[in-house]
């Protein structure tokens, strides 16, 4: 029997973005597919719910009877506590899960009996992760929008300019990390003029960067010493360090952080993995900062929720034929033929398949070839 698609709201705070278009949900139901979504799951997106009934949706009420009518459930972000209770054994959950992250979300979903497959660590063909970089490259670029905000000084920071004016010299950006997210701030950054330094152990990524940019930027071979040179005359820092499914290590130490200037600012975009700064700790979209040793840090965890037309277009985009794939073949054939969607999955029928998550929590798991 064909699964019937769920699209319930989103509930993190101010997460706007949906899991699918309106286009999306047409093109899926022209297929012959059944999709129910929650009544104003998209509003925040700039699609109504009427949309979604002409695509060919059914719009339920809530929550409950979203979860409730559906087996295969679309969503951005990882579930609230609220909606744990909601899912089964036989609810397959596809979205941004990051539980190396979180033990407490890994073991709730483990007891629901469901099957987690997180859009962070599916790949392609080519062993990329196609689903998360549209997200980090439109968190990127926001890390440097949102650092030059909170620069200024009514926000807390210390009233630097980044593009500086004639006469006066631009601030200082140190991004941490040459990869997606890394590249994504390097453009907006030199773009609005800033002096910009990328910190990398990757030597091929630093040197694309240094033929693209033809001496615009300066590229460093990352390590502690030079971190710490670096980020004591730094008036932007942006974390931009990423390990598929691991938590990020903390290369930003405490020691680091208090030989900054004050009224610097530190945008960790690695908080969906733990952050890369020891001072890291998630914050809301409601309450953004907070001030440590006269640094103040910004670590939302869904920053592309506050662009969420634009999101939710890259986004369904990127999950759409993934999607496709589970319906066609039933969820456990896929999984078998498309090897990178294997690999996005990190519970199988409430059992943990993630080595990477298991051992980061301490938690048994087991092999996906091992389970029936």
């Amino acid at each position: 029997m064909s699964m019937t698609i769920g699209v319930p709201k989103e509930i993190k705070d101010q997460e706007f973005r949906v899991a699918l278009t309106p286009q999306a949900v047409r093109g899926l139901v022209a297929h012959g597919y059944r999709v129910v979504v929650q009544r104003g799951a998209g509003e925040g997106s700039g699609f109504s719910s009427q949309q979604y009934e002409q695509a060919g949706a059914i719009i339920l009420a809530d929550a409950n009877s979203t979860y409730s009518e559906a087996q295969l459930i679309i969503k951005v972000k990882e579930p609230q506590p609220e909606e744990l209770g909601l899912l089964r054994k036989d609810h397959v959950l596809f979205a941004y899960l990051h539980l190396a992250a979180s033990q407490s979300l890994t073991e709730a979903l483990m007891a629901s009996g469901c099957t987690a497959i997180a859009y962070e660590t599916t790949e392609d063909a080519q062993g990329q992760f196609p689903l998360l970089r549209p997200m980090s490259e439109i968190a990127g670029r926001m890390s440097v929008q949102l650092g030059a905000h909170f620069l200024e000084k009514h926000q807390g920071g210390s009233g630097v300019l980044l593009s500086g004016v004639p006469g006066v010299p631009p601030g200082k950006v140190v991004i941490v990390g040459s990869g997606v997210v890394g590249s994504a701030a390097t453009k907006i950054a030199v773009g609005m003029g800033a002096e910009v330094t990328v910190l990398s152990l990757d030597l091929g990524q630093l040197r694309e960067m240094d033929l693209w940019y033809k001496g615009r930027v300066r590229t460093v071979l990352s390590s502690s010493a030079q971190l710490e040179v670096y980020l004591s005359e730094a008036d932007l820092v942006i974390g931009a360090v990423y390990l598929p499914a691991a938590r990020t290590p903390r290369v930003i130490s405490r020691e680091m952080v208090k030989g900054m200037k004050s009224g610097s600012v530190i945008v960790d975009v690695s908080v969906d993995q733990g952050g890369c700064a020891e001072t890291t700790r998630p914050t809301t979209h409601t309450h953004p900062t907070y001030i440590v040793d006269e640094v103040l840090h910004y670590a939302v965890p869904n920053i592309p929720g506050i662009v969420p037309h634009t999101s939710t277009l890259a986004l369904t985009n990127a999950t759409l034929p993934f999607i496709v794939q589970l319906l066609e073949n039933g969820v456990e054939q896929a999984l078998r033929r498309h090897e990178g969607l294997k690999k996005g999955v990190n519970i199988m029928h409430g059992r943990l398949v993630s080595a990477v998550v298991g051992q980061v929590h301490g938690l048994p798991w087991e092999a996906f070839t091992a389970l029936s």
